[in-house]
C-alpha cells in the first residue's frame, strides 16, 4: 500500500518511517513532485490536518495522510496550540519560539504541556482521524541536542531526559506521534485484511 504524506518536513518523515511497517509504503510531497505550501488557516490541529490531506487528495487522486502537531502548555491556556512552528513570527524559527514560551512561563510555577498529533487519513476520500498525546513538563532550559521543535525543553511524564536528549528509539516511548501513527497502522492493517 502507498501512501502520500502530506509534509517536507525531512524530522517528521524519518520519525513516522521509524515507526510504520514495511508493508506501507510513504511517498513525501517531493517524491511525489507537489512543491505547494499547504496552508494552515485553522484553529485547531484537526482542521489544519485534515485541510492538507483534503488538499492532497483534490490534487492527486492518490491515498494520503497528514498530521498536525501542537504544544499545549496548561498555565498558558494551551498555548502555542495549532501556533506552534510559528509562535514567535511566521518565520518558523525554534530558537525564537522556544526564547517566548520560556518568557512566557517565568512567573508560572505550573509547568505541565502535553504534545498533541492529529493524523487525517484520507482512503477512497473517506477521512478518519487519529490523536497521539505525550504529557510532561516544560523545562525552565534547553536541554539537548536531538530532535526538533520544542524538544530541547520538553520531558515527557516518566522520564528524566528531554526530547532532544533521546535517541529515536527512546523518543518513541514517550512520542505523541508514534501513539498517533501506532493507531493510523492498526486501521490500515485492519483495512488491508478486508479489502
Amino acid at each position: 500500500m502507498k501512501l502520500i504524506f502530506a509534509t517536507n518536513n525531512r524530522h517528521k518523515v524519518d520519525e513516522i518511517k521509524s515507526i510504520i511497517n514495511q508493508e506501507i509504503e510513504i511517498i513525501t510531497l517531493k517524491e511525489a513532485g507537489i512543491t505547494i505550501e499547504i496552508p494552515e488557516p485553522y484553529d485547531t490541529l484537526e482542521a489544519n490536518a485534515g485541510e492538507k490531506s483534503k488538499t492532497i487528495y483534490r490534487l492527486t487522486g492518490l491515498n494520503c495522510f497528514s498530521e498536525d502537531t501542537g504544544l499545549e502548555v496548561k498555565a498558558l491556556g494551551g498555548e502555542p496550540g495549532v501556533k506552534s512552528a510559528r509562535y514567535a513570527g511566521t518565520e518558523r524559527s525554534f530558537d525564537n519560539n522556544i526564547r517566548k514560551l520560556l518568557h512566557n512561563l517565568q512567573e508560572k510555577t505550573d509547568r505541565s504541556a502535553r504534545f498533541r498529533t492529529v493524523i487525517s487519513l484520507i482512503i477512497d476520500g473517506k477521512e478518519t482521524l487519529f490523536e497521539g498525546i505525550s504529557e510532561g513538563k516544560i523545562i525552565t532550559g534547553k536541554k539537548g541536542a536531538g530532535g526538533f521543535g520544542y524538544d530541547p525543553v520538553f520531558i515527557p511524564e516518566g522520564a528524566i531526559k528531554t526530547f532532544a536528549e533521546m535517541s529515536l528509539q527512546e523518543k518513541n516511548l514517550f512520542s505523541h506521534r508514534k501513539k498517533a501513527v501506532e493507531k493510523l497502522v492498526a486501521f490500515l492493517n485492519n483495512f488491508n485484511s478486508n479489502h
